[in-house]
């Protein structure tokens, strides 16, 4: 993990504040994004950003290990790489990239896809 977030900070040109990345279970995920968000269900990320700027990330990065799960056996890839793509697409939203709108979603997801298929090479190192 820690290969994996010192290549997107020197790729992405970003430096990190304070950052943790929590696992936690679909329940906690529900109770969180109920919580924060009002949504009474869980997903497999939510972020926090604190950060002050753009270019220094200070926050929080909650991944479901369930819904990490259940998505690499949807998207038929390893566990591994479905929580990979999961941490990327988490600092991409700490970056301010949006998944909301159709155009901006696109540009995000074909960030996360380029920077995905560059960084599954690592995990085998």
């Amino acid at each position: 993990m820690h290969k994996i977030v010192k290549k997107l900070t020197e790729d992405l040109n970003f430096k990190i504040s304070s950052m943790q990345i929590n696992f936690v279970n679909s329940n906690e995920m529900t109770r969180i994004n109920s919580k924060y968000l009002n949504h009474n269900y869980s997903t497999d990320i939510i972020t926090f950003n604190y950060s002050e700027t753009k270019n220094e990330l200070d926050g929080e990065i909650y991944i479901s290990i369930d819904d990490a799960a259940s998505n690499s056996k949807k998207f038929r890839v390893t566990f591994i790489e479905e929580v990979l793509r999961i941490v990327i697409h988490g600092f991409l939203h700490l970056l301010g990239y949006d998944d909301k709108g159709k155009k901006d979603k696109l540009v995000m997801k074909r960030l996360e896809n380029s920077l995905f298929n560059q960084y599954r090479l690592l995990l085998k190192n």
